[in-house]
C-alpha cells in the first residue's frame, strides 16, 4: 500500500505538466522570458515562478520572490491551496487519468508549454535566483564608480541584459551553454569575486550587433571585456568571458563562438599580461585551432603594463604583484 502511494506521488511529479496546472491557478506564461529549458510564469498577485523539468523527469518550480518556495507539483499545490497530502492526491488524480470532476477545466494550449528539455535541478534554481536580480539597464554603480566603466558602454545594446545587480549592489554576469541555457553567473563587488552556487561556467557573451559580428574579443572576466570595449571601442564586435581558467566544457563553447564569425573575421585574445593570461591564452588558441577556420585570424592584445588586466589599464593602475594561475583558480569556481 505504501509503495502504491509513493508511486502515485511520483506519477504526479512526472505526468502533471506544472505549467498547465499553474495556468489554471492564474499564472500567465511569459513566452519572451521562457526558453526550451525553462518557463517563466507570473501571477497577478506578484508571484513569479521558474518551471523546469529535472533530469529525473520531474516537473519542478522555484519562486523568484520567495527562495523557500520551491519543489514539485505536490509542493506547488500545498503551498497555494493548502490541505494534507491526501487532499493533494484528490486534486491531482484527475490530471493523470483519474475520475475527473465536472468542474476540471484545462487551459488553452497557448497558456502553457507542452514540454521542456530536462536540465539539472541546480540550474533551475540558479535561473530563479538570477531572475530575482535587477537588470542594469545601462547603469551599474559598482562598475561605474569602482571599475570606471563608462555608462555609455554599459548602455550599449549589445550588453542589454548581460549585466544585472544583486541585492548587495554587486555586478552579475550570466553564463550560458551552447544551447542558450543559463548555467551560472559571475559575481563581482568591492573586495568580492564569486560564482553562482550550484552553477557551472559557460560563457558570458554579449549580444550580436545589428550589422553582424566580424570580431570576437575574449577576455578572462566580463569586467575585463567591458574595460576593453571602453578602452578600444570598435563596431561589429562581440565580447566574451570565460570567468578565469577554462573548465572542460568551455573550449567547445569557445570553438562554437569562433565558428559563428564569417570568413575574414578576427578573434582577439584580450587576456591578462601575466603568466595566468599566457596559460589561458594557450587554451583559447587550442579552441581556435579546433574550429579549423583558415578564413579567420587570431591575435593577442594584452595590456601593455606587466601584470595588468584591461580594467587595471582602464583605471591607470599598476598592479602591486602579478596574479598567478593558482590564485585565479581560487577566485572563480569552475
Amino acid at each position: 500500500m505504501t509503495q502504491h502511494r509513493d508511486n502515485e506521488l511520483d506519477e504526479f511529479k512526472q505526468r502533471v505538466n506544472l505549467t498547465e496546472y499553474a495556468a489554471t491557478r492564474g499564472y500567465a506564461l511569459d513566452r519572451r522570458a521562457s526558453s526550451r529549458n525553462s518557463a517563466v510564469m507570473v501571477h497577478p498577485a506578484g508571484d513569479k515562478i521558474i518551471v523546469a523539468k529535472g533530469e529525473d523527469g520531474h516537473w519542478i518550480y522555484f519562486s523568484v520572490r520567495d527562495p523557500a518556495d520551491h519543489g514539485s507539483i505536490v509542493d506547488f499545490v500545498q503551498k497555494r491551496q493548502g490541505g494534507t497530502i491526501g487532499d493533494v492526491r484528490k486534486m491531482l488524480r484527475p490530471w493523470i487519468g483519474g475520475t475527473a470532476p465536472a468542474e476540471l477545466q484545462r487551459p488553452s494550449a497557448s497558456a502553457y508549454v507542452r514540454d521542456l528539455v530536462h536540465i539539472p535541478k541546480d540550474f533551475a534554481e540558479v535561473r530563479a535566483r538570477y531572475e530575482a536580480m535587477a537588470p542594469a539597464e545601462g547603469r551599474q554603480r559598482y562598475l561605474e564608480d569602482e571599475r570606471r566603466i563608462p555608462a555609455a558602454v554599459l548602455a550599449d545594446p549589445i550588453f542589454a541584459d548581460r549585466i544585472r545587480t544583486d541585492t548587495h549592489g554587486a555586478a552579475v554576469f550570466p553564463h550560458y551553454t551552447r544551447g542558450g541555457l543559463l548555467c551560472g553567473y559571475e559575481v563581482k563587488n568591492k573586495g568580492y569575486t564569486g560564482f553562482a552556487a550550484g552553477g557551472s561556467k559557460g560563457l558570458w557573451i554579449s549580444r550580436g550587433t545589428a550589422e553582424g559580428d566580424r570580431r570576437l574579443v575574449i577576455a578572462e572576466t566580463a569586467i575585463d571585456a567591458l574595460s576593453y570595449a571602453a578602452a578600444k571601442p570598435a563596431p561589429i564586435t562581440r565580447y566574451a568571458s570565460t570567468a578565469g581558467e577554462l573548465n572542460p566544457e568551455q573550449p567547445e563553447l569557445l570553438t562554437a563562438a569562433i565558428n559563428s564569425l564569417p570568413d575574414g573575421g578576427e578573434v582577439v585574445l584580450a587576456v591578462d599580461n601575466d603568466d595566468g593570461g599566457t596559460i589561458i591564452g594557450g587554451r583559447i588558441e587550442a579552441a581556435f585551432a579546433a574550429a579549423s577556420r583558415p578564413g579567420l585570424s587570431l591575435r593577442y592584445d594584452r595590456p601593455p603594463t606587466p601584470g595588468a588586466d584591461w580594467n587595471d589599464e582602464l583605471r591607470g593602475i599598476v598592479p602591486i604583484s602579478r596574479k598567478s594561475a593558482a590564485k585565479r583558480n581560487n577566485d572563480l569556481t569552475s
